[in-house]
């Protein structure tokens, strides 16, 4: 067998080397990675799957399936960190990778597997990583979205598209929904998490509050999911909606993802935590403005997407993490009661599937 053949053509399917990939960092990117390990895993069932991962994506790993490990592993974004890369390409030279899968462009992300020997290095080309990569890859500005320039990297050099990806997947056993229930003092009945976060102030839709209070007074139990940087805004949405309301904001991201796979209906920014309710496979109402539903929405399919529809503005999606015109016009002409309307009928055809 040739062992720097494996992803630029049909390998021998007997190879067991395992395979790393090299991911991008954000949490929603992350999950969507899931697409690239079941690509390989559908084309090499074989040969083992690792993860590299920061300290904060780590739990969604352990939810992953067909990912053997993650290799939790933190490197700064603003420097080299010379004896860090150094120490990560020792690390995985002991783990004897055949092929390592490096989807960010960047020189820095080819950096260890370069220093580790990994026989088979695969990217596109970019920033000057000649020598770093061996097996190039080009036509990435050709492919139309994030997830067709990642998977592609897991498909044989020159392989047409295909009509639809593997979606993400991410599983939590009914167990551990259960314990976190109990650990957090949460009733078993139907509830609607509320994600108001995101990277960048334009994503952010500024009605939750409303929200929150308008679906208590329909008797539903809310929860606001999100990270530190979301404290204060859960604060708002907790004083807005009263008792009904728990703010289940804190460090950990496997609690916002035990709160998103508990939860009846998840309404979201388009932001990390929409793509892991999506993978969970919890109902989920993307709320877009600035950024195309079409590039950004989960593969796996919203339960409702959320967009202004009362005018054509010119300037969206503008993709921009500031608005610059039209005083947020593509999130503020989005009215509480219109979602609150939206998540009741979602929750409704949930219901509705779980008793039959």
């Amino acid at each position: 067998m040739n062992q720097d053949s494996t992803l630029s053509g049909d390998a021998d399917r007997s190879d067991t080397r395992p395979i790393l990939i090299i991911p991008y960092m954000w949490i929603g990117d992350f999950v969507r990675n899931h697409t690239v390990v079941r690509v390989l895993k559908e084309r090499w069932p074989n040969r083992p799957v690792d993860l590299l991962t920061t300290s904060l994506c780590a739990p969604l790993v352990d939810y992953m399936p067909g990912v053997r490990q993650g290799i939790v592993w933190d490197l700064p974004r603003s420097r080299l960190a010379v004896a860090r890369q150094f120490a990560l390409g020792k690390l995985l030279r002991e783990r004897n990778y055949g092929t390592a899968l490096v989807l960010p462009r960047t020189w820095k992300a080819a950096i260890a597997p370069a220093l580790a020997g990994i026989p088979e290095r695969v990217g596109f080309v970019g920033e000057f990583r000649f020598g770093l990569l061996n097996r190039w890859r080009w036509g990435e500005k050709k492919l139309p979205r994030f997830i067709d320039k990642n998977a592609a990297l897991a498909q044989p050099d020159g392989a047409p598209l295909p009509a639809e990806w593997p979606v993400p997947q991410l599983r939590v056993p009914a167990e551990d929904i259960v314990r976190w229930r109990q650990a957090n003092g949460l009733s078993a009945g139907a509830a609607v998490a509320l994600a108001p976060g995101s990277v960048g102030v334009s994503k952010r839709w500024t009605y939750y509050p409303e929200a929150a209070r308008l679906l208590v007074e329909r008797g539903l139990e809310v929860w606001v999911v999100g990270g530190p940087a979301e404290k204060g805004l859960a604060q708002e949405i907790v004083a807005a909606g009263g008792p009904g309301v728990r703010d289940l904001t804190g460090n950990d991201l496997r609690n916002g993802v035990l709160a998103m796979a508990a939860a009846g209906v998840a309404i979201s920014n388009d932001s990390g935590l929409m793509h892991i309710a999506a993978a969970l496979g919890t109902p989920t109402m993307g709320i877009f403005g600035p950024t195309s539903p079409y590039l950004w929405a989960p593969l796996n399919g919203l339960a409702a997407t959320v967009v202004q529809d009362k005018e054509d503005l010119s300037c969206q999606p503008c993709q921009s993490t500031v608005c610059k015109m039209n005083d947020h016009r593509c999130m503020r002409d989005i009215a509480a009661r219109e979602v609150v309307a939206i998540a009741q009928r979602v929750l409704g055809e949930a219901g509705a599937r779980t008793e039959t």
